[in-house]
């Protein structure tokens, strides 16, 4: 592959969370190419972690570039929600010498992929067909809680939604979930829905589950749970296991009721594509459907499971198409 020339220059598109740095060359959205992946806490900000791709990358070309970070992102001062990076836009892109450098948050990222993703990437959880055209909601759990979605815009294509819904008020559904709030409210004050819905959610949950039935909690970390659960070698795992998924079957249909999103559900996230068939199976899809008087709206509607190993990367090439009026084709 070559590694671009001045009249024809790469872009380089990322993927950037507390845990993970993601890094890859695009001309489009179909061309992705060079993926590597650093960990985020190894570099001091943004523009040391870029350096380092782009020397392992031989040093191409760019003018252009769009990271998708797990932050909100508004203005020129950009501080990560889950991670000590605070940088600004511009002194970044002065530094690496970019034409433009856009920060989007990861989940409008993600979103914008949505349409593009092939559909062997996708598992479908319950639910029918999506309605053609109308629009799209995203939600995923990882290191935080991700959320937002895709409406049709008028001129064809779609408008991602830059949400902050990870950080809504948790709802509780039943007893358990009640007390886990009131373990929660002790603990952080505010409930948000990703203080149950992240890595650290399920641990909150193991834990919390533990002390309610009295007994000693292991320091086990959020992959120990789940892998224990699934395995069935841990009661209060599999209990917090299916606690979890059970509060985002509730989460995820808000989000699917607040977006009136017909056309599909999506879930990504680092947690949930690695249950595997324990998730079609655990209690998510009946709390889904379960809303009263909107159970029925709810129950065709398809979820589907992120499989793509950087879905990110194409919703970001969609970002700069779109800046540079490229078509963005459905």
């Amino acid at each position: 592959m070559s590694i671009g020339t001045p009249d024809r220059p790469w872009r380089l598109v990322a993927d950037i969370g507390a845990t993970n740095a993601r890094f890859a060359l695009c001309r489009s959205a179909q061309t992705i190419e060079r993926v590597r992946v650093y960990p985020t806490s190894a570099y001091p900000g943004p523009e040391q972690a870029i350096r380092r791709y782009l020397q392992d990358c031989g040093q191409p070309t760019i003018d252009h570039a769009a990271i998708g970070m797990a932050t909100p992102a508004s203005g020129d001062r950009i501080k990560m929600t889950n991670f000590p990076w605070e940088f600004s836009i511009e002194a970044t892109r002065n530094a690496l010498g970019f034409k433009s450098l856009h920060i989007i948050n990861d989940f409008t990222a993600l979103a914008l992929s949505l349409p593009f993703l092939p559909g062997n990437e996708l598992v479908q959880i319950g639910g029918d067909q999506g309605i053609a055209g109308m629009p799209l909601s995203l939600i995923g759990p990882g290191t935080g809680l991700g959320v937002s979605g895709l409406i049709p815009a008028a001129r064809g294509g779609w408008t991602p939604i830059a949400s902050e819904g990870g950080h809504a008020s948790f709802s509780p559904d039943n007893e358990r979930e009640l007390r886990l709030w009131r373990k929660g409210r002790e603990r952080f004050g505010h409930v948000s829905v990703e203080r149950l819905l992240s890595g650290a959610g399920l641990q909150f949950i193991y834990q919390s589950l533990c002390e309610l039935a009295e007994e000693p909690a292991h320091d086990y970390s959020p992959a120990d749970i789940s892998t224990k659960a699934i395995a069935r070698e841990c009661p209060q795992c599999r209990a917090a296991l299916d606690a979890f998924c059970a509060i985002l079957g509730t989460a995820a249909a808000n989000v699917t009721l607040t977006f009136g999103a017909q056309g599909g559900a999506y879930i990504g996230g680092g947690i949930i594509p690695k249950l595997g068939d324990y998730f079609k199976h655990s209690p998510f899809r009946a709390r889904y459907e379960r809303h009263g008087r909107l159970s029925a709206y709810l129950a065709p509607i398809p979820v589907f499971v992120i499989t793509s190993q950087h879905p990110a990367f194409i919703g970001a090439a969609v970002f700069l198409e779109g800046l540079h009026n490229a078509p963005l084709a459905n």
